[in-house]
């Protein structure tokens, strides 16, 4: 009698798991429907896409050419620039050194930076952090063509005036984003990619994340493109490089970076809640960015994330944090949105979502 009753649980056992085997691949192919079908209505070449639900990896795959040319797939490996998704991980290493004492959020930008003009007087690393320090988004002086010292670009915005008052309202600032891996450099005594890789991409496995580069070898590289008058053409190339879209990534070294995030062994919970609050303006009401994180409402769902966009790339990061689920797109299409193929990927597993969008189509 005892066999038979074991034997019912067991068959039950595996009835309950192919089920829920089944609609997990039903999920999986709707998803991928959904992925072609923006792929190919909006002329994309190659997307990498990450899903991950209560910290499990459900879906990390490539789709579609990394190199037209060459009709090189996309892997989960495939090297795509990640543009501004480099923004939190410059504000993640700057995290790490006020956790060590040795950078306070509220300590002013001139402690660190040479020169700065009596119009900057007021601003502090918070404020660079959270893009409301007033000042002019693009350095003058910054030259794709040109290589040249972050300092030296970051000079060249001392002498244009001040958009408003340090702490008053929100507007991106790529100048703020060069400013903060220059106080890396500063605080660090090392170049801030090198305090970057040593304390973030090695500790996690991300051994192929690493900074932009027209020169260098990279293995397994996609290439950049738009799609403009109906014609794919190879996207221009920057020789620079910029602090505020530094990165090079895989889909796979990101879901790492998630990982890590989620973990108990980087950054402290108060550290991430931090970045994860909306900054407070001088008259007391919240922004939609905290401390190198864009915040807000998307379909009903709170996400933190972040977009990046570099020539011939598009990137998109998005945590929708109360429903344990984290989509990661990279792209390589200059013209390409992210972040609805993010949020149309997150609706297949988040029922709430799903509602909002066939409300909105109903509408």
């Amino acid at each position: 009698m005892k066999n038979i009753y074991t034997k019912r649980i067991l068959f039950s056992l595996l009835s309950v798991f192919l089920l829920i085997s089944s609609v997990s691949a039903q999920t999986a192919d709707k998803v991928d429907e959904f992925i072609n079908a923006e792929m190919q209505k909006l002329h994309v070449p190659g997307v990498a896409v990450a899903v991950i639900k209560d910290g499990k990896v459900i879906k990390n795959k490539g789709y579609g050419l990394a190199n037209v040319e060459t009709n090189t797939p996309v892997t989960t490996e495939t090297v795509f620039k990640i543009g501004s998704i480099s923004k939190p991980i410059i504000a993640m290493g700057i995290m790490l050194l006020v956790e060590e004492g040795k950078i306070s959020l509220d300590d002013k930008v001139s402690k660190y930076l040479d020169g700065t003009p009596e119009t900057w007087k007021d601003i502090t690393v918070r404020h660079l952090l959270s893009h409301t320090s007033g000042i002019i988004r693009e350095a003058p002086g910054f030259d794709p063509a040109k290589i040249q010292a972050d300092a030296d670009v970051i000079k060249t915005a001392y002498q244009s005036p001040m958009v408003f008052t340090p702490g008053e309202k929100y507007q991106y600032c790529n100048v703020g984003y060069f400013s903060l891996a220059e106080i890396i450099r500063k605080v660090s005594g090392k170049p801030w990619s090198d305090f970057l890789t040593e304390r973030i991409f090695k500790p996690f496995g991300m051994n192929s994340t690493r900074t932009t580069t027209f020169a260098e070898i990279v293995p397994n590289r996609a290439n950049g493109y738009s799609f403009i008058n109906n014609k794919l053409s190879n996207s221009e190339v920057y020789l620079a490089l910029r602090p505020s879209g530094a990165f090079l990534s895989t889909i796979s070294d990101m879901i790492k970076l998630e990982a890590a995030l989620n973990g108990k062994d980087f950054l402290k919970p108060e550290t991430r809640k931090l970045m994860w609050t909306p900054f407070k303006f001088n008259d007391g009401k919240d922004s939609t960015y905290g401390l190198g994180w864009t915040i807000d409402v998307v379909n009903g769902r709170k996400r933190i994330g972040h977009g990046g966009s570099l020539n011939g790339f598009r990137s998109n990061y998005a945590r929708f944090v109360e429903d344990g689920v984290t989509v990661i797109v990279l792209t390589n299409l200059a013209e390409f949105d992210p972040s609805r193929l993010s949020t149309g990927v997150a609706a297949h597993y988040i029922p709430a979502m799903a509602k909002t969008n066939n409300s909105a189509s109903a509408q």
